[in-house]
């Protein structure tokens, strides 16, 4: 693009395109609106809704309560919901068997939502980590977690999630072929509009921490054979970035429609990097972490509730996402449509 030459001070003063609200907003270069938001939602077996203490202000919604929720988000303009399951620690077993089950708490909070407000986009976490008693997104064999028996798993998982009505198939796991694996596995089911968006670059960071409180996840172990004490042979090194760019290139070759980076305001630059490289749809998850960190510090008087929530979400726009998975995308819609 041609840029035209900048003119000497004081011909060229940048704050007359400042000195008010309207020109403010007509030269405004990002626009952050409803529709670039996925509201991402924790839905439990039980009734009512249960506080989740690391993130104030959000709750575990009940199957009941997530159908109220998609027919609010219609009411708001939000496109598309990101359901995330807490399981009962009982029913959790090394597999996360119940990952499969077609009458769970996952398939049955889809079938409601979709009846409820079928206009509005559902997206699936296919994903072992809420279901298995170890908290890791695969299989272990021998202490290490193993990559094609968990991709057979996960496949398996995506495939009722379809069958349930979702829209949106998410692989969060970090597995090396699962997305190739899960579009063919659609395509011969004959769920050919089922769209997948990879979780192409997920880094093995710190910023996920409140949310495995949300969703009970299981604790990770000390290194032992039966448990890995953490997720870096899976989930990406945080130094890197042209790895990033190999695993959405590998993603979406194998059949991906969209890609996520997540984190998300820590990795602003892999966003614009993906962006660049490939346009693609690229969207960006503001986990967590990142959701609990603004409001302690709201609640503490520190920042400006609102002002904060709505300029971390205009940055993911900023940096070239065509969306953002946000928890407070209700609270954030309902300040944009005021």
């Amino acid at each position: 693009m041609t840029k035209a030459p900048l003119a000497a001070y004081p011909a060229l003063r940048l704050r007359r395109l400042r000195q008010a609200d309207w020109i403010r907003r007509l030269v405004r270069e990002t626009v952050l609106t409803p529709a670039d938001l996925i509201w991402a939602m924790v839905v439990h077996e039980g009734d009512g809704q249960v506080p989740v203490g690391s993130m104030p202000g959000i709750s575990r919604l009940s199957v009941k309560d997530c159908a109220a929720a998609a027919k609010e988000a219609r009411a708001l303009g939000i496109p598309a919901i990101a359901v995330f399951p807490h399981i009962d620690g009982a029913k959790k077993d090394a597999a996360g068997a119940l990952a499969l089950d077609p009458d769970g708490v996952v398939a049955r909070a889809v079938k409601a939502m979709k009846d409820a407000a079928p206009e509005v986009g559902i997206m699936c976490d296919v994903a072992l980590d809420p279901f298995t008693d170890h908290g890791h997104d695969g299989i272990i064999e021998n202490g290490k977690v193993v990559n094609d028996a968990t991709v057979e798993q996960l496949v398996a998982q995506g495939i009722m999630q379809a069958k349930a009505g979702c829209d949106i198939l998410a692989p969060s796991d970090m597995m090396d072929g699962r997305c190739g694996a899960l579009r063919k596995a659609l395509e011969a089911e004959g769920l050919t509009d089922v769209m997948i968006m990879s979780y192409a670059a997920k880094y093995a960071s710190a910023f996920y921490g409140p949310y495995r409180e949300a969703i009970g996840s299981g604790k990770l172990g000390t290194g032992s054979v039966e448990n890995p004490a953490d997720k870096k042979t899976y989930q990406m090194d945080p130094a890197n970035h042209a790895e990033a760019l190999r695993e959405v290139a590998l993603d979406i070759a194998e059949g991906a429609d969209m890609v996520m980076v997540k984190p998300g305001l820590p990795y602003l630059d892999i966003v614009r990097q993906v962006v660049d490289a490939f346009a693609v749809p690229t969207f960006a998850f503001q986990v967590s972490g990142e959701y609990a960190m603004l409001m302690a510090a709201a609640q503490n008087g520190w920042l400006d509730e609102e002002r904060a929530i709505l300029e971390s979400l205009g940055a993911f726009k900023r940096a070239g996402a065509a969306g953002v998975i946000s928890y407070f995308a209700p609270r954030a819609a309902r300040m944009l449509g005021a």
